[in-house]
């Protein structure tokens, strides 16, 4: 028997693919979490085969929580509406076995879970098409330490917060926010956050 836990923060999609899979013989949904927290903890507590997970949650996004679980013998599915190069390669990354659309028909995910399970990795070809045809202008072009700076930023983080955390200058921090603002052709910090959440880009 396959046992899975669902995470998806909308209540009516988490019963039905639960009642969908439960009706699998050889699948049981052992769990059923309403955001990235409460799938950490399941998978931590029941230790099931398989996480389908969505991105976007409450407390800690899909991601998030697939980067958390990575030593977990667990295998993670994303199932999402986001076709988007930046999320797929985090996933990627965080060692997620599946990654699938979410108006695909059931039967697909039942056919990648049984793939998954015999050892396969299983990615929309949506997204592998997407990640070959990725320009150079949808990479990510901020170097590590400006990611950081950024990251602060996104969290309310004063420039004098920024500097004590990251060790620098005020002065050094405001030259880093603007070579980030040039880099991402923008016009201000709100401008460049939304960018780096709309692309993924985010760890």
């Amino acid at each position: 028997m396959i046992r899975i836990v669902i995470a998806e923060d909308q209540g009516m999609m988490l019963g039905a693919l639960g009642s969908l899979l439960n009706l699998e013989e050889d699948m049981d949904v052992v769990g059923m979490a309403k955001n990235g927290q409460e799938a950490v903890d399941l998978v931590k507590e029941l230790q099931p085969d398989i996480c389908i997970m969505d991105i976007e949650m409450p407390i800690k996004t899909g991601l998030d929580a697939a980067e958390e679980l990575q030593d977990e013998e667990c295998q993670i599915i994303i199932l999402t509406t986001f076709a988007r190069t930046g999320y797929f390669e985090r996933a990627r990354n965080a060692g997620v076995r599946g990654y699938l659309l979410k108006d695909n028909p059931i039967e697909e995910l039942v056919k990648s879970i049984h793939s998954i399970i015999k050892g396969r990795r299983i990615y929309a070809p949506e997204l592998i098409d997407l990640a070959f045809d990725m320009k150079d202008d949808e990479k990510n072009p901020l170097t590590e330490r400006e990611c950081q700076v950024l990251k602060l930023v996104s969290e309310g983080k004063t420039t004098k917060q920024i500097a004590g955390e990251l060790f620098l200058s005020p002065g050094t921090v405001r030259n880093y926010i603007s070579t980030i603002l040039d880099k991402l052709g923008v016009r201000n910090r709100i401008e460049a956050i939304s960018m780096f959440q709309e692309k993924g880009w985010f760890k």
